[in-house]
């Protein structure tokens, strides 16, 4: 009976200590994002549990859209659509303006909006600085493969759903700068140079926003592009990075 009493109280205190280190880190970092009960605000550093709140966001839509309103990010919300087992209900397309500057090419993409929120945060707190310090200039355009696409993972007839088959991902093949400058996935990823640090720095970063992240690291299927993706896998599910 008293080891049982001491083991508690040992784990009691070890959950008090771990929550004084986070604060006292949270403080000295200045990242609210440090603390998991700190609620999610884009506008804030990115921290430790960032990524894992903007996945919380499904199934919330409300909030996910007040934070992209409190980010001054425009956008409209298309309708539902369901087609069987695929589809979705709390899609965000992107409006020209607002605190966003980066077009994302074709412009009639529509993704989930956990996704979308990160986006936005991969743009302000990722890409744009990456561009800043490899190039010296901005990015101005994400060209994309899509969202939106009723299929299975890799396109096997049978299996689980892919994260696109919800909109739930977005996969980016390409950024342009405002000098003309074109960095592509496909050709730049193993060219060396700026080039290639600039497409790994901005994958990164991204596997610290979005719950998946692959890029031609992980298979040949990704050599084009970087597959990111938002999949629900709760608050202390794994996280996917290559």
């Amino acid at each position: 009976m008293r080891r049982g009493r001491r083991f508690v109280a040992a784990v009691v205190v070890a959950m008090l200590l771990l929550m004084a280190a986070l604060l006292a880190l949270a403080a000295l970092r200045g990242r609210p994002g440090d603390l998991p009960w700190v609620r999610l605000d884009l506008g804030d550093s990115i921290g430790w549990f960032t990524g894992r709140k903007l996945a919380a966001l499904h199934g919330d839509f409300p909030h996910c859209r007040a934070l992209l309103d409190r980010a001054g990010v425009r956008y409209s919300a298309p309708l539902p659509r369901i087609e069987g087992n695929c589809g979705y209900d709390d899609a965000v397309h992107f409006e020209p303006g607002g605190s966003r500057t980066i077009q994302l090419v074709p412009t009639n993409v529509r993704t989930a909006c956990p996704v979308a929120a990160a986006v936005a945060k991969w743009e302000w707190d990722i890409v744009q600085p990456a561009a800043r310090r490899h190039f010296g200039a901005r990015v101005v355009a994400i060209e994309h493969l899509g969202s939106y696409n009723c299929r299975r993972l890799y396109g096997r007839p049978s299996g689980d759903w892919s994260e696109h088959a919800h909109a739930n991902a977005l996969d980016v093949a390409a950024f342009r700068l405002a000098d003309g400058t074109r960095i592509a996935v496909v050709k730049d990823w193993t060219a060396g140079g700026a080039k290639a640090a600039f497409l790994r720095d901005v994958r990164d970063g991204a596997c610290r926003l979005f719950a998946t992240v692959l890029s031609p690291d992980y298979n040949a299927a990704h050599r084009d592009h970087l597959h990111l993706d938002q999949a629900p896998r709760g608050a202390l599910g794994w996280r996917a990075c290559r």
